[in-house]
């Protein structure tokens, strides 16, 4: 979303001038859960670096929070924060996919550090061997909860359980060369 901010300057009084202001959209709003059960809301990155030792967030006060990689569990993006919600402010109620998933990407499982599974889909590219973490789309779309960062640390067992909406690519030769359609009444002419 991009939010703008007209001024008006002496010269061109009347005049509009329009400014974009990127700062609103290089922070989301994320629900971030500690293996210790706790959890904290606020505004974080889109993306963390491999080398970073902290997470740095913004708390709903705008104070800078930093928090240990390796006691964060994962960090939900979330459309909006829990208004009472105490126990489970993530709305994450379908950890597992029920049926196959529709959307591509590779479909992965994974046992946490704390042995809790949790199911998502990940984009088939650098990033599942490159970065601090993964990023997964839930299993429920519908959600509070959009995506979910996992750190590499938090990740105890991962499996990949099916690429979903890759397209073999065909070679070519023969072997897959379209084959003709046979002719199921043949002509009155060449019979007789």
């Amino acid at each position: 979303m991009l939010h703008c901010i007209y001024s008006f300057s002496a010269r061109g009084a009347g005049r509009r001038m329009r400014q974009s202001r990127a700062m609103a959209s290089l922070r989301k709003p994320v629900i971030v859960r500690k293996f210790s059960r706790d959890w904290v809301a606020g505004y974080a990155g889109t993306g963390f670096p491999q080398d970073a030792e902290v997470l740095e967030m913004l708390d709903l006060t705008g104070k800078l929070l930093t928090i240990e990689w390796n006691v964060v569990k994962w960090v939900c993006y979330v459309r909006d924060f829990p208004a009472g919600e105490q126990a489970n402010p993530e709305r994450l109620l379908h950890k597992r996919f029920a049926v196959r998933p529709r959307t591509a990407g590779l479909w992965l499982r994974m046992t946490l550090a704390d042995c809790e599974e949790l199911e998502g889909l990940a984009a088939n590219d650098r990033s599942l061997i490159e970065g601090a973490g993964l990023l997964l789309i839930p299993p429920d779309t519908r959600s509070n909860t959009q995506r979910i960062y996992v750190p590499r640390q938090a990740i105890q067992k991962l499996e990949v359980v099916s690429l979903i909406g890759a397209l073999g690519r065909r070679r070519s030769g023969t072997h897959g060369a379209p084959v003709g359609q046979p002719d199921l009444f043949p002509n009155d002419a060449e019979n007789g």
